[in-house]
């Protein structure tokens, strides 16, 4: 594998979606696939700007995107080499023209992370990881923090798109939120991730989330130094793409405990 090369087509993709994506903020047209669950023609216009990059490199490789589950029930992801692509994460924020939102983009290689980026177009940040060589920030190494205690950690999380009494990151929230410095809901599960991995976040975890908003930001938190599983403790399947990430195995294992007080 070249690494390098893939990483380069990597940044040279989410930035060209995310360039898209400023260009079409504050003029979508917005429905939903789903309660709550909103798509607009951005995420598609996102996700064809990432296969145009890819597919004129790498012509052999499979991409799937978040809308291509949603309108055709594409599948690959065990595929040799696979992009997973969430073009627009953080559409909810992106209609309501909140300035966070981001593209996440992975390669998996036999269905391992092995590149990764996650660009944040409104703040100009690129956040990139390759297996084995670190993770950098604007092409500047990030690390995470060193925090270990809870009661100091500021912690993101990730809700589904509609949260019922019984959702278990509601439940989870509910225990955390007593044990944390301090908690928050951003509206895009990559960017929480980016942010573990640049030492912003001390920790973040979804039971809702999928290999397209995933794949990319574990990646980014392990290379940076951080622990990443799935959230029962086991290793992290991009498949499912739930996660429970920390800056470091201490902290970690403190989430570990407030999840089981949570009954999950």
């Amino acid at each position: 594998m070249d690494l390098t090369r893939f990483a380069e087509i990597c940044e040279k993709a989410v930035r060209r979606a995310g360039r898209v994506l400023l260009d079409k903020l504050g003029r979508v047209s917005v429905r939903e696939k789903g309660q709550a669950d909103l798509v607009t023609d951005a995420d598609f216009a996102s996700q064809e700007a990432v296969r145009e990059v890819v597919f004129s490199a790498l012509p052999g490789h499979v991409v799937i995107g978040e809308e291509d589950s949603w309108v055709s029930g594409a599948s690959g992801l065990d595929s040799e080499y696979c992009w997973v692509v969430d073009p627009l994460d953080g559409t909810t924020n992106y209609v309501h023209q909140v300035p966070h939102f981001c593209v996440s983009l992975a390669l998996l290689h036999a269905g391992k992370p092995v590149v990764g980026a996650v660009f944040h177009p409104t703040a100009d940040e690129c956040f990139t990881a390759v297996r084995g060589q670190g993770a950098y920030l604007n092409r500047k190494p990030a690390h995470c923090s060193v925090v270990g205690r809870l009661s100091e950690a500021l912690a993101a999380i990730g809700f589904p798109a509609v949260v019922r009494p019984d959702s278990p990151d509601l439940k989870v929230f509910i225990e955390a939120v007593q044990a944390c410095q301090s908690i928050r809901r951003t509206g895009s599960a990559a960017l929480n991730l980016a942010y573990v991995a640049a030492g912003r976040f001390d920790a973040c975890w979804s039971f809702s989330t999928k290999a397209w908003d995933a794949a990319a930001g574990v990646l980014l938190v392990e290379e940076a130094g951080g622990v990443v599983t799935s959230p029962d403790g086991g290793p992290f399947v991009p498949e499912q793409g739930y996660f429970l990430a920390a800056a470091n195995l201490q902290l970690h294992r403190a989430l570990r405990e407030v999840i089981e007080r949570a009954g999950r």
